[in-house]
C-alpha cells in the first residue's frame, strides 16, 4: 500500500513539473511577435485559437526541422493532448475550469506558431548560406 501511495506522489510531483516546463515554454513564446508571413499562412492575427494547433502542427511538419525545437514542441503536444483529455473527461465535471483550458489550449497553438516562424527563419538561413557558396 506504501508503494502505491509512493508512485501516486512521484506521478503527480512530475505531472507538476510538467506542466511548469510547458507553461514556462509556452509564457516565452508569448512574447514573440509573428511574422506577417506566418499570420498568413495560419490566420493567427489577433491570437491563437484552441483549434488552430493541429493546422500549425501540419505546417510544421513542412519545414525542416531545428534542433531547438524538437523537445519543445514534443513537450508541448503531449501538454496539448492531456489538456484535450482533462476537457473531455474532468472538465465536465468542473465547468469553472474550462475558459482556463480553452486558454492554455490557445498558448500551445500560439507557441506552435513561433515555432514555425522560427523554422521558416532558419529555411531562409539555410538557402541564404546554400546560395553565398
Amino acid at each position: 500500500m506504501m508503494a502505491v501511495f509512493i508512485f501516486a506522489f512521484s506521478v503527480a510531483t512530475l505531472l507538476m513539473f510538467f506542466v511548469s516546463y510547458c507553461r514556462s515554454l509556452m509564457a516565452s513564446s508569448s512574447r514573440h511577435v509573428l511574422s506577417e508571413e506566418v499570420r498568413d499562412v495560419t490566420g493567427i492575427h489577433s491570437g491563437a485559437s484552441p483549434r488552430d494547433y493541429a493546422r500549425v502542427m501540419q505546417l510544421l511538419q513542412l519545414c525542416p526541422e531545428r534542433p531547438q525545437d524538437t523537445t519543445g514542441l514534443h513537450a508541448v503536444g503531449v501538454y496539448y493532448s492531456i489538456l484535450n483529455f482533462a476537457q473531455a473527461t474532468l472538465l465536465r465535471m468542473v465547468p469553472a475550469l474550462q475558459p482556463w483550458a480553452e486558454q492554455e489550449r490557445a498558448g500551445c497553438a500560439y507557441f506552435a506558431a513561433v515555432a514555425l516562424d522560427r523554422r521558416i527563419a532558419f529555411s531562409r538561413e539555410m538557402l541564404a548560406q546554400q546560395v553565398d557558396l
